[in-house]
């Protein structure tokens, strides 16, 4: 059975507000990049929904980038180089990917606004993704 609802639990992140220079580029680049659902919200603002329907935000005029990574969040991933070349595609930048010997895959880039974000290769996500096709049904409906 699938579930509609996102799982709701005290401590849950679940809302992200992105600083945007310009926000139909920025909510373009993550609906291109990781295939995030845009919608428009009563006030009008624009609002984006992860792949998952877990997370939710929307784009902020006014505020500066967080261009210096103190607090970083990660977008999960199958494919790091796929992500990587879909955030290019999508007029981002890569800015770090880690080597081998960090023990972890994931790199970090930044969006039009230059906020710096991370991409984070989850192991065993490619094979799931594979399994149940959802990597390309999250894309198709979210884009």
């Amino acid at each position: 059975m699938v579930e509609d609802q996102p799982k709701w639990r005290t401590g849950k992140l679940c809302y992200v507000e992105i600083p945007a220079m310009d926000v139909a580029r920025s909510a373009e680049f993550y609906r291109q990049a990781f295939g995030w659902g845009m919608r428009r919200r009563g006030d009008g603002a624009t609002a984006f929904d992860d792949t998952v329907g877990e997370v939710s935000g929307t784009f902020v005029t006014g505020r500066p980038p967080a261009r210096e990574p103190g607090f970083l969040i990660y977008v999960m991933v199958a494919d790091l180089q796929a992500a990587m070349d879909g955030v290019v595609t999508a007029g981002g930048q890569i800015v770090r990917q880690a080597g081998p010997e960090a023990g972890e895959v994931f790199a970090w880039f930044t969006d039009p606004a230059r906020n710096t974000l991370g991409l984070y290769q989850q192991p065993g996500l490619a094979e799931a993704e594979a399994q149940t096709g959802a990597s390309a049904a999250g894309q198709a409906r979210h884009g």
